[in-house]
């Protein structure tokens, strides 16, 4: 049952390592597409860097999956080894990828009002004018159809059913 785990796990550790892959091969496009949107809109290109608004892999964006996947794989080679704290820690930090990743879902999901929201506290009238929706559906744009929906929905898939499967597993082991 633990290698079983331990293949989720490691497929949970390439889940969010293709995060940072695509944002860097991708994200540098992405971001200067945005940057032509907001021009069309008659608003400052620098809003982006000014506000944190990055499409690319710098950052959290690397660090945060990076180190999820590095713990993942720490798991994985513990539960392959039959390694007692394989199972302990896997009860610990699972759950945390399993509730960081709805999480993650959920600022996908509510990106455009969460970016709204922060810009009309800043009271910034440059800020309120930009087209929040068009910006990140332009960005957005410039990732291969295979990325948005289509790898996005399968790592959430992988990630979410593949936690579960692997709190399955320690209860059955």
């Amino acid at each position: 049952m633990m290698t079983f785990a331990a293949v989720l796990q490691l497929l949970i550790a390439l889940g969010f390592v293709s995060i940072p892959l695509v944002r860097h091969r991708y994200g540098r496009e992405a971001g200067a597409v945005a940057e032509r949107e907001l021009e069309r809109q008659g608003v400052p290109t620098r809003v982006l860097k000014e506000n944190n608004l990055s499409f690319d892999a710098s950052g959290h964006e690397t660090v945060v999956p990076a180190t999820v996947a590095l713990v993942m794989t720490v798991l994985a080679v513990l539960n392959l080894a039959g390694n007692h704290w394989g199972q302990v820690l896997s009860w610990v930090f699972q759950p945390l990828v399993l509730v960081g990743n709805v999480l993650i879902l959920y600022s996908q999901l509510t990106a455009a009002t969460s970016v709204k929201k922060a810009f009309e506290r800043k009271g910034d009238p440059m800020l309120q004018r930009v087209d929040v929706r068009a910006l990140l559906k332009a960005a957005e744009s410039a990732f291969p159809g295979w990325v948005m929906p289509g790898l996005q929905n399968v790592r959430h898939t992988v990630v979410m059913a593949g936690s579960i499967l692997v709190l399955v597993a320690l209860v059955a082991a």
